[in-house]
This record gives structure tokens, sequence and C-alpha cells, in this order.
């Protein structure tokens, strides 16, 4: 990764990453846990869930309306966050990203990522990476009617500054990512309802959230089976066994707040 802070200053960064589509990776997974025994339901929505007695029902849509029970529920939902929002009352703040991707030439090396910190490019950040020959340009913020406006600056930006041709837009995306504030605050769960990945709040910087939610999933799962019958040794051996997931998130948010003046507050 290759990092310009508010001030125009590179930081570059070789440790090595992997650059995967997700909706191949995600179906990769979907398709391993079939393997593995787990019913997957495509399709389906989850619309609430209660505790009860022990138990946790949970409200399902599909084709039809339906309620299935379980002694625990895992939360990966996404940052969204559906029930969690029902569970805790929470709404919690979200980024809004948008991306490109386009046929065309940069002088960029095309194995690095690279992020731009400065104000005047995004309200978080903007980014450049390629996949599959596709030059992929993105930025993102907080209030959404400003991604035109910043879409715009940061293609003449790179346009000056990297000699950026674009022959032909492919496809355009847009989702959004928690807002991380100082402190990386993490909440682990409700009861038996123990929540993972982004709705949790792990998320390295940059939007990097994946690798984070497998990690904590797998925590919970395991802390789950090792405490079945006491939710509340579950729900701190969950917490004790992302202590290092947590403290590496809180670690990269520091190194981005040193480098920019833009996120000095994670410092």
């Amino acid at each position: 990764m290759i990092f310009t802070n508010d001030v125009g200053k590179e930081y570059r960064f070789e440790q090595e990453g992997l650059n995967v589509w997700r909706s191949h990776f995600d179906g990769w997974l979907a398709k391993k846990a079939e393997e593995s025994g787990a019913e997957v339901r495509d399709g389906v929505a989850a619309l609430s869930c209660t505790e009860q007695d022990g138990i946790v029902e949970v409200s399902l849509h599909g084709e039809n309306n339906y309620v299935e029970s379980a002694r625990y529920v895992i939360d990966g939902e996404g940052v969204v966050g559906t029930l969690k929002r029902k569970l805790t009352g929470e709404v919690p703040g979200y980024i809004t990203t948008f991306q490109t991707f386009n046929e065309g030439s940069i002088d960029l090396d095309p194995h690095y990522f690279y992020a731009y910190l400065q104000p005047e490019l995004s309200e978080y950040d903007a980014w450049f990476n390629v996949k599959d020959d596709l030059l992929v340009l993105g930025v993102s913020v907080k209030d959404m009617d400003k991604i035109s406006n910043y879409y715009e600056r940061f293609i003449s930006y790179m346009e000056a500054n990297h000699h950026l041709r674009i022959r032909r837009q492919t496809k355009s995306e847009k989702w959004l990512m928690p807002h991380i504030h100082p402190g990386c605050r993490v909440d682990y769960g409700v009861g038996r309802i123990l929540f993972a990945g982004e709705v949790a709040g792990f998320l390295n910087p940059m939007g990097e959230g994946i690798s984070a939610g497998m990690e904590s999933g797998d925590c919970a799962a395991c802390a789950i089976m090792e405490h079945f019958d006491n939710p509340s040794m579950a729900c701190e051996a969950y917490r004790q066994s992302t202590e290092n997931l947590k403290s590496y998130m809180q670690r990269q948010w520091s190194l981005v707040g040193g480098m920019a003046g833009t996120f000095r507050e994670m410092e």
C-alpha cells in the first residue's frame, strides 16, 4: 500500500495483501460452509431476533415469513445491522463509498493499493487499485450528496498527477461501511446473540472488513462451543479471544492518525 497524507507526503508499506473479487470470494465461502455441513439459505433475510428462556427466536423472510429457534445466534450481517439496531436501539454512523471500474491507462504501479487522505479529494479517503486490468477509482464521504463532487475532483487529481486516461467505465458500485471513532469501540453481543465483523465494530483502515469478520466469527463460534451452557462466559471468552484482533485494529488506525491530520483523532 502507498498512502498519500493530507499534505501530499507518501508512506509506502511493502506487506503483501490479496486483492480479490468479493462476489467470487463470498461464493467460495458459502460453498465451503455447505461442504462442512451448514445449511445455506440464499435469498433469506433475518428481520429480528428475541431471546427468551434460553432460546433465541429469529424471524426470517424469504418466499414466506417464518421463525427459527436456536440456542445461540452469531450476527455477522454487516454494517447495516438490522438485528442489532432492533436489539439495542442504537443507530450506527455510516461512511458511504463509491467506486468505478474502468478501462484505460495510468502511470502508477498496478501491484500497489493507493490511498489518498487529502481533505480536498474526499471526506474520508480516496483510492486507486487495479483488478484484472481494470482501473478502480473510489471516494468515501460522510454526506452522500457530495459523492459526485468529490469523485470528479479525484478524477481530475489523478489525471493531472498520474496521467489517468479513462477509455470506458464498465461499472460502478456504492456501499456503506461503519464510521470508526477513537478507541475503536467493539460491541460483542447481547445475551445469546454475539456480534461479529463490522456489526460488532471490527474494521481495518481503508474499509477492509472481511478478514476481521472471518476471524471474529470464528472466535465467536469457538467461545460458544467452549461455554455452551453459560452465555455470559461465552461472551467473555469471545471478548478475550478477540483482544489481539482489536489491538491490531487500534494500532492500524493509530498509524493512519499519525500520518494524516485528517485522521488525527484516531492517533
